[in-house]
């Protein structure tokens, strides 16, 4: 059985695509920088959150049972 030769040169369409399109407009990758910052990127405060767990009360294993 001989190994097969992996093809590096290949290009897909979509890939190649998407290539051409952000070298003619790339202010559309400027704006998915400030999407995923907008979005994702944010400062953690660790106080908040070490406060609100601290301040969380535990749930009663069955809810709907009357006290």
């Amino acid at each position: 059985m001989a190994l097969l030769k992996k093809d590096t040169t290949y290009v897909s369409e979509y890939t190649s695509f998407m290539s051409q399109f952000l070298q003619q407009n790339p202010e559309v990758a400027q704006g998915q920088i400030e999407g995923r910052n907008l979005l994702w990127d944010k400062q953690i405060d660790r106080e908040f959150q070490q406060r609100a767990k601290d301040a969380s009360v535990p749930q009663k294993p069955y809810v709907y049972q009357p006290d």
